[in-house]
């Protein structure tokens, strides 16, 4: 029998970086918090990215097949804290935040941010109540230096 309370305390204690995932379809852009990331290959580079299903921001990655991950910096707990909302209660999260698009996807990239990577689809398997989607990346750059946002550092907990 599984033991519910020893489960959640020991899955929150995988470390996790923060990120914010950008996603489009066609002019319509988006972002989210994410966290359930990680490197899966060398050669390809092929990154891991878990998307909740009931997202508007899951559909996004569904119709376009490409996402962008920025890195978030120590310190850009607020920024990281902008884009947890759903955009269907807040509108567009990039109102009042500096991005760009990337050259390679179109999906926006945080301009503050250490640095990102763009990711085209290449595979996907739906458990549970996220998707986790394989992404190739195909496009990457560095902004500045500095130590990366972690998901113990601001407080908050997902997982479990």
């Amino acid at each position: 029998m599984l033991d519910e309370q020893a489960k959640k305390t020991i899955l929150r204690m995988i470390p996790h970086g923060i990120y914010v995932c950008g996603v489009k379809d066609g002019e319509d852009v988006n972002g989210f918090t994410a966290s359930w990331v990680m490197q899966a290959s060398f050669v390809p580079p092929l990154v891991v990215n878990c998307v909740k299903q009931d997202s508007k921001s899951h559909a996004m990655i569904e119709a376009s097949g490409v996402f962008s991950l920025s890195v978030l910096a120590a310190g850009q707990k607020d920024l990281a804290q902008t884009f947890f909302k759903p955009q269907r209660r807040v509108g567009n999260k990039f109102e009042d935040v500096e991005f760009y698009l990337g050259q390679e996807t179109g999906c926006p990239i945080i301009s503050d941010a250490l640095g990102y990577v763009e990711c085209k689809v290449v595979g996907a398997v739906q458990k549970g109540d996220h998707t986790v989607y394989v992404g190739e990346v195909i496009g990457a750059g560095v902004h500045r230096e500095g130590e990366p946002l972690l998901l113990e550092s601001t407080g908050w907990q997902y997982g479990g």
